[in-house]
């Protein structure tokens, strides 16, 4: 009887066995036939060399299908050991992907510099533009310019391990910022003139937006190390109608006293003018670095109150050209102090826990600023004015303090200033269009009241 019974067994055994081997010849005629028609094309060896390879490639696959780790390994040595090839970040040198570049052509020292060809009927030509192109109007509405705001930073990494995140950090929030807001946004990475590198850079490119977006009313530039900390207040454009440089400053300490702090320059708005053009034309001379700055630099120090010995700066410049040439240029320049254009984060960063608890955004001046600028932090840099750990933790508080008036737009915010995890602050709901927020300005779906800028 187990007799019967293992025979009946190993019957059905031989029989897998040749149905397992019919379907395998099978397929290997299948795949004679397919080489046999690729050699035709011109794509193989003879079908007995095909074979061979077939043959050699499934011992060899199934071989190191036994051994995955060994496989693994020998995958890993043989991508690391190439010569100059890692797969560590940290490991790798970045100023490899720098081609070394053949300085500029430098230009006479004897010549005066010039930002641009001379240009003076830009006027004339932007509103002879302005008509032929009626779908880009230079107003949004009756009262509201088309602005562009344009910040950047440099074309190679930053010199510390973290500033990079900053940078992202800062973009993010002017994106959100304009964004809100209807404001176009440019970020540079290019420095257009060698010879203003620096505090100098943005000059530049300035001068190439203003010529090559006709219909820009107002450009807004903003340093990097600057945040926005209030995303409801929307700038007074009107009381800028009769003006052409709107920069954060006070009128006696810079046409009295001529303190070189008596205005900034990190945060301004200038608009697309003749007259800015030529007010570029004259603050751009100071700016070349070499012999010129440095001489420049000197002359700054002596006429202006308290400035130390460095070499010349675009904001020294700029005090230095209103307080001496009054008369030509400051009944169309507004010293804006009435809010923060420009804060100075010293000053703002510890008090953001009280202005949450007794204000609201919208205000933009002390109570709320729109801008908190981290002068002298330099995130980007090797070295700042300020301890690091102070700098780069007040500008995560900043980051926060704005990124807040954003979150709660979606029902988060984060758990602290100094947290980046955040927290839901309300349910989720079937009905989001009618979900009204403390910030409802900011979501054009929201018909909450605009929030006043009165206290």
């Amino acid at each position: 009887m187990l007799d019967r019974v293992f025979g009946t067994r190993r019957t059905r055994q031989i029989q897998r066995l040749l149905r397992n081997g019919k379907v395998t010849i099978l397929c290997l005629v299948l795949t004679i036939v397919v080489l046999r028609g690729n050699l035709g094309a011109g794509k193989f060896g003879t079908p007995e060399q095909d074979f061979k390879e077939i043959r050699e490639t499934f011992y060899q696959y199934r071989g190191k299908r036994t051994e995955p780790r060994r496989v693994l390994e020998e995958i890993q040595t043989e991508t690391t050991s190439s010569e100059g090839n890692t797969n560590n970040y940290a490991e790798f040198d970045i100023n490899k992907l720098f081609v070394d570049e053949e300085d500029d052509v430098k230009k006479d020292p004897n010549l005066p510099y010039s930002i641009g060809p001379k240009i003076s009927d830009w006027d004339e030509q932007r509103s002879e533009w302005l008509k032929q192109n009626p779908n880009f109007p230079n107003f949004v509405n009756e009262n509201k310019p088309r602005v562009l705001l344009v910040t950047g930073s440099s074309p190679k990494p930053c010199e510390n391990p973290v500033g990079d995140h900053y940078l992202l950090k800062s973009i993010k929030n002017k994106i959100d910022y304009c964004r809100v807001h209807g404001i176009e946004i440019f970020y540079n990475m290019a420095l257009l003139d060698a010879e203003m590198a620096g505090f100098w850079a943005k000059l530049p490119l300035i001068r190439k937006l203003l010529l090559s977006h006709p219909e820009v009313e107002f450009l807004w530039w903003m340093d990097s190390d600057a945040m926005f900390t209030d995303m409801a207040f929307e700038v007074p454009w009107e009381r800028y109608k009769d003006r052409n440089l709107v920069l954060h400053g006070w009128n006696e300490m810079v046409y009295d006293e001529k303190n070189w702090i008596g205005l900034n320059t990190g945060s301004f708005l200038l608009r697309n003018c003749q007259w800015s053009l030529d007010l570029l034309d004259v603050w751009a001379p100071m700016g070349p670095k070499g012999k010129i700055r440095t001489e420049a630099g000197k002359l700054l120090t002596r006429e202006l109150k308290d400035r130390p010995v460095f070499e010349a700066d675009d904001q020294s410049a700029m005090v230095w050209i209103l307080a001496s040439q009054k008369d030509k240029w400051a009944n169309k320049v507004y010293l804006e102090n009435h809010y923060y254009l420009h804060g100075y984060w010293g000053i703002l960063v510890d008090k953001y826990e009280e202005m949450i608890a007794s204000y609201h955004p919208g205000l933009g001046d002390h109570r709320w600023p729109l801008v908190t600028h981290f002068v002298g932090c330099k995130p980007c840099g090797k070295f700042g004015d300020y301890p690091v750990e102070r700098c780069l933790k007040q500008m995560d508080r900043a980051f926060n303090f704005g990124d807040n008036q954003i979150l709660q737009m979606y029902g988060f915010t984060h758990k602290s200033l100094a947290s980046r995890r955040v927290k839901r602050t309300r349910n989720d709901t079937n009905n989001p269009l009618e979900v009204k927020d403390e910030l409802g300005l900011l979501h054009p779906a929201y018909k909450a009241v605009k929030v006043s800028s009165s206290a």
